[in-house]
């Protein structure tokens, strides 16, 4: 056992000491028990597990049931009911969220595009989402600070969802004495479009430069296919961002990704985005021309270059504010109709006594 700290929470953390194919399959187990937030037993998460392309017998998963159970990640409900994943079970899948960012960021972007199910007719399925955890005695002044940002839309969208200490967005459990915000990721629009038959090519996240509130060039900018970790946290974690300068005056930087589609996809990827505004979500920031250069960046032959917001500007904000935030960045998926408009659900918790 070890310990962690989470913006002021103490976190007590199990770590495996099994073999690391055992516990890459224990953790595939425990992530298709959080997510059916019910009990069961191992015919259903063979089929789960097979869903997401991974083959385990149900003779397997009874067996790493019993490790499982035996380290406390697990409860049998009942024998024929199955188990359920326990609190400290769902701290291990959050820590395991952090070996995930070990591969490269590009097929994190890949993986959550796939998963991504939002229907834009019927304002429905799944959303993903970067998580910020605040510590519960800053999280008035961290909504405060970050309001002005979703006022100006610098954000991929206004909607967000908010979780107490003990609670869960989407798989990730949430530290007592702490609240977490999610905020939609500019993934979905990656998702959008792959489910329309548009391939979208993710370059790089950065930094983009601001004047009299239009994108002028990127100052800093990191590969998808050459890190590990998301480039929004890098630049936030290291105080290179003046959001709130950029929501108050139109001119700072702030965080931004570059991504490229083929110009004969355009007229369908155009309808896509205007559905996508009407959903609520506005981070498509710029498009180009066929080949031709968007803020000082090359474009291949043949495509058009696209700037996306950032989803974590709001967050990037309190921290230029002085306010400790983790930052988990393409975390999570959430359903849509969990989603609310942040100006809703603040002036809903400035009036209530506990938060959120």
């Amino acid at each position: 056992m070890n310990n962690k700290s989470v913006t002021g929470c103490r976190i007590r953390i199990m770590s495996f000491t099994s073999a690391p194919n055992a516990e890459r399959k224990i953790l595939s187990i425990l992530k298709v028990l959080s997510g059916l937030q019910k009990p069961a037993g191992s015919a259903l998460i063979s089929r789960q597990l097979k869903d997401r392309g991974i083959e385990l017998s149900e003779r397997a998963i009874r067996y790493h049931l019993r490790l499982t159970d035996e380290r406390g990640l697990t409860q049998l409900v009942r024998e024929r009911d199955g188990r359920v994943v326990t609190e400290r079970g769902l701290l291990e899948i959050q820590r395991a969220l952090v070996k995930d960012k070990m591969g490269l960021s590009i097929s994190r972007i890949e993986q959550l595009a796939f998963r991504t199910s939002i229907n834009l007719q019927n304002r429905s399925g799944m959303v993903p989402v970067n998580i910020s955890i605040f510590s519960q005695d800053k999280f008035r002044d961290a909504l405060e600070t970050m309001a002005n940002v979703f006022d100006q839309s610098l954000c991929v969208s206004n909607l967000i969802l908010l979780a107490s200490g003990g609670e869960k967005i989407g798989d990730v459990l949430i530290p007592k004495g702490c609240c977490g915000l999610a905020s939609v990721c500019s993934i979905v629009i990656n998702g959008a479009l792959l489910k329309a038959g548009i391939p979208m090519d993710s370059k790089f996240g950065g930094i983009l430069q601001l004047r009299k509130h239009q994108p002028v060039r990127f100052t800093e900018m990191i590969n998808y296919n050459g890190t590990s970790l998301d480039p929004s946290e890098i630049f936030i974690k290291a105080r290179m961002t003046s959001v709130r300068e950029a929501a108050a005056s139109g001119e700072g930087e702030i965080l931004a990704n570059f991504r490229e589609i083929p110009a004969i996809c355009q007229p369908i990827a155009d309808s896509v985005f205007s559905q996508l505004r009407q959903a609520g979500f506005t981070g498509l920031l710029l498009e180009g021309k066929t080949s031709e250069t968007v803020c000082e960046v090359n474009v291949e032959q043949g495509k058009i270059g696209i700037i996306l917001l950032g989803g974590l500007n709001p967050a990037a904000a309190a921290v230029e504010a002085g306010i400790e935030t983790e930052n988990h960045s393409m975390s999570t998926i959430v359903p849509y109709d969990q989603l609310k408009p942040f100006a809703e659900v603040d002036n809903q918790t400035r009036k209530s006594v506990s938060l959120p």
